[in-house]
This record gives C-alpha cells, sequence and structure tokens, in this order.
C-alpha cells in the first residue's frame, strides 16, 4: 500500500491511508462522540495493520513497533542507512534541527523513529555511533533488525524497494491514536515540519 504522491496530504490510517484533507495545516475541529469512535477505530486499524514487529535499537533494545513507539503517540517516520554518501547524512541533520525546534515534547507526546534500509550493515553499535553523531537526544529511536522484519515495515509504509540506494526521502508524520497521518519531504525547512507536529499537538490536546 503506498502513501498517495501529494507532498502534504493528511491521512487516516485504517488499514489504509485514506484522505482526509488537501492540506498539510488544516486545523480538525474539536472532537465529537462520533470522531472519538473514530479515532479508536483508526487506533485499532493501525494495531492491526503494522501489529508488533520486533525491531531493535541503537541502545540493543528490542521493541515492538506497535505497542512500544507507536500507540498512543505522535510519530515522525524516516528510512535511512549509516553508509549513505547521499542525502541521508542530510536529512539526518534535517531532522536533528527539527528534534531542537520540538524541546521536551520529543520523548513524551512525540517520538522520532528512523529506520535502517541497511539492516544486515547497521548493527544497533552503527547505528548508536551514527546517532551521537547527530546528537541524537532521548526519544530519537534509530532502528534495525531482523532483514524480513524490516522489510515488512517498509511494504507496511509503502516505501519498500530492493535497492538500498533508491530508498525515499520521506518523512510520515501520524498522530496514531487519531488517525491523523500526512507526509512530507524529510528535507522540507524544520521549521515547517516542527510546526506540523505541533498542529497534531494541539488537535490532541482538545
Amino acid at each position: 500500500m503506498k502513501l498517495k504522491s501529494l507532498e502534504a496530504t493528511s491521512f487516516i490510517f485504517l488499514f489504509t491511508f485514506l484522505s482526509l484533507s488537501s492540506t498539510l495545516f488544516a486545523q480538525n475541529p474539536p472532537p465529537s462522540a462520533s470522531q472519538n469512535q473514530e479515532s479508536k477505530s483508526s487506533s485499532d486499524g493501525a494495531a492491526s495493520y503494522l501489529r508488533n514487529y520486533v525491531l531493535v535499537t541503537q541502545d540493543e533494545k528490542p521493541v515492538h513497533l506497535y505497542e512500544d513507539l507507536l500507540k498512543g503517540k505522535i510519530v515522525l517516520i524516516n528510512f535511512f542507512f549509516t553508509t549513505c554518501q547521499g542525502i541521508c547524512p542530510r536529512m539526518t541533520a534535517n531532522l536533528a534541527k527539527v528534534q531542537g525546534l520540538l524541546s521536551d515534547h520529543v520523548g513524551r507526546e512525540v517520538l522520532m523513529i528512523s529506520i535502517s534500509v541497511d539492516p544486515v550493515t547497521d548493527t544497533p553499535q552503527a547505528l548508536k555511533k551514527y546517532s551521537e553523531r547527530f546528537k541524537a537526544q532521548p526519544g530519537w529511536y534509530f532502528l534495525t533488525g531482523k532483514k524480513e522484519n524490516v522489510d515488512l515495515v517498509r511494504s507496511k509504509f509503502g516505501t519498500y524497494v530492493e535497492d538500498k540506494q533508491a530508498h525515499t526521502s520521506l518523512l510520515i508524520i501520524g498522530n496514531v491514536a487519531t488517525g491523523e497521518w500526512m507526509k512530507a519531504n524529510a528535507m522540507l525547512n524544520p521549521t515547517e515540519i516542527a510546526s506540523a507536529v505541533i498542529k497534531l499537538l494541539d488537535s490532541k490536546k482538545k
């Protein structure tokens, strides 16, 4: 299942990504009872669709993708590999600026998740060294794992390609509880990315 190719579109995640809005920054009205039920359905759908694939963090900790990282969170997800000589370092540096802008939200309501597309080479030790290079703070997870698990996760997000050099620079941003999902280029101005996340946080508080 692939995300639509529009660069700024909202999505509800219930076994697939369904278009909700034509703009990334659309405001949502306060939730009604029916919207609360829709939110529960969206969360249940995400749990069923993504399941609990086991991946491993840069700190060598096994985690269940949905239960440990996605459930109830606002997440930013991108794909990279540590030996990349192209966009990956610039993309990671850009996301480091986003983490700085989001400040204390990261590690609490917000998690940042960078998934290696080269899990055979990218051991937890390699990820740890890479994360330290970009001064990643708690709440930013660099993930590897068994290749079959990583490939399945990439397929679920519609980002799987055989050649790691052809991996996407897509940044997926989502409020897992409400089913609001959006995508943007990970090289977008960090202020714009942070603003989109803040809007999801504000919506969550209503």
